[in-house]
């Protein structure tokens, strides 16, 4: 495993491109685009103002920047580096912007969810989406790209629409039975959408694509309800995170549950493996000691090292009560990940924030617990196998797969909170983000296979 040197970073916002040729950084105001191999700087683009977010187009030939403090998107063409495109929303601002998924229409949604704009790049066309609903996951695309899912709010009712992205036309309008619609999310083979309610009311609804109402599931009332959901990326199961601290697990043929995963605090099976992060402070000899230190002796004396151990079951893991009289509470399952082979799932326990936990989707049952000195910042699969990486906002990148796990400090001076990462597409790399920096990491051919 290797690690490119620190480059500075304004927010951690940084990209590989869909083709996985260049990766994308903001500071403050500038874009500055890399060679993702080499990390060349290949165009260095100045936006209006201070970059909130970034995204690539599908293709990879356009990048988009946002900075929703003046209302305006600016978009960037890698093959002409001479064009460029300023979509100004003036008094209606703005509060998010993405790419369809042609690369091709920008849609922005204003202040207040008053309305979404479509901007057609080739014609310069302009189309507009009434009433969309200010909810956490308010627009969902086909993974084929040809439709679009909305949800709407007006006359105290909740709504979904679904249009056609070659020409935006309205396919199909229905209302849903939510009290207030959080988020819709569609399978990967398009065929069904998932809608869920507000955390007040446990209820997700699966609907067609025509509209049809297909199944209703609900596993309480009177209690904190949906809080993460995930489809596997076969689209034969549901994965529902709920504030219970339990995932339930439907199936695609009658949208029942066919298991639950419990989050307990003590890991009590004997079959589970539980990897539990140790430090250890490197031993000097004194006979080397001097004073004052070199440089790399005070280095090495205030450092310390983390390797995995495997631990004893049953085991306790570190839990917290959360807070009962303020609002969000830190409870229940907040992150939930398929394995790109539908092999695994993983899943983090906010009540036990310093835990992940993997599962046998195979088998429907738990495989293994990685528990961490600090808690868990993000963790991603690797696009192509059965490999989890995991950073909890130290200098530290963690890796699992069924072979084993591994602890890898970057080795860097100074702090670098590592707080998100990103996946290369091929697999052989990513990309660790802190507040003020990143890096790239690459992985050895032998340890890719």
């Amino acid at each position: 495993m290797n690690f490119s040197e620190l480059f500075k970073l304004s927010g951690p916002l940084g990209r590989f491109s869909p083709d996985g040729r260049c990766l994308a950084s903001c500071m403050q105001y500038r874009l500055v685009v890399r060679d993702a191999g080499s990390l060349q700087i290949l165009h260095l683009y100045t936006c209006l103002d201070q970059i909130q977010y970034i995204e690539w187009s599908s293709d990879s030939l356009f990048i988009l920047c946002a900075m929703y403090k003046r209302g305006i998107v600016q978009v960037w063409s890698l093959e002409q580096p001479d064009w460029h495109c300023k979509i100004d929303e003036g008094s209606a601002g703005l509060v998010a912007s993405c790419w369809s998924p042609d690369g091709r229409h920008i849609l922005n949604t204003t202040e207040f969810h008053l309305r979404i704009t479509v901007w057609s790049l080739c014609t310069k066309s302009v189309s507009y989406i009434k009433y969309p609903k200010a909810c956490q996951q308010g627009i969902a695309f086909t993974k084929d790209g040809r439709y679009m899912a909305v949800a709407e709010r007006r006359d105290c009712k909740d709504f979904i629409s679904i249009f056609v992205c070659s020409d935006w036309q309205l396919l199909r309008h229905f209302d849903t039975e939510t009290q207030d619609l959080f988020g819709i999310e569609w399978a990967p083979n398009g065929c069904v959408l998932a809608a869920w309610d507000t955390c007040l009311e446990y209820k997700i609804l699966l609907y067609s694509l025509d509209g049809r109402l297909l199944s209703t599931y609900r596993a309480y009332e009177w209690s904190l309800g949906i809080k993460s959901v995930a489809w596997s990326p076969s689209s034969q199961f549901l994965a529902i995170g709920s504030y219970d601290e339990k995932v339930r697990i439907l199936n695609h043929v009658t949208w029942k549950k066919i298991t639950e995963f419990e989050h307990p605090a003590t890991v009590a099976n004997p079959k589970t493996i539980v990897y539990k992060e140790v430090e250890k402070s490197p031993s000097v000899e004194t006979e080397r000691l001097s004073f004052p230190p070199t440089r790399a002796l005070a280095n090495s004396l205030f450092s310390t090292q983390s390797k995995y151990a495997i631990s004893e079951v049953p085991l306790s893991l570190h839990y917290v009560k959360p807070a009962a009289d303020r609002a969000n509470p830190k409870m229940g399952i907040g992150m939930l990940a398929f394995s790109p082979d539908n092999c695994f799932l993983a899943t983090k326990n906010d009540n036990i924030p310093n835990a992940v936990w993997i599962w046998d989707i195979q088998k429907l049952k738990l495989f293994v617990v990685l528990e961490q000195l600090c808690a868990i910042q993000c963790f991603q699969w690797d696009p192509r196998q059965p490999r989890l990486a995991v950073c909890t906002g130290n200098s530290n990148v963690y890796l699992w797969s069924p072979a084993g796990c591994v602890s890898v400090q970057v080795p860097v001076e100074g702090d670098f909170p590592i707080v998100s990462l990103s996946w290369h597409s091929s697999g052989d790399s990513m990309v660790l983000l802190s507040k003020d920096n990143f890096c790239v990491c690459y992985l050895e051919r032998e340890e890719v296979k």
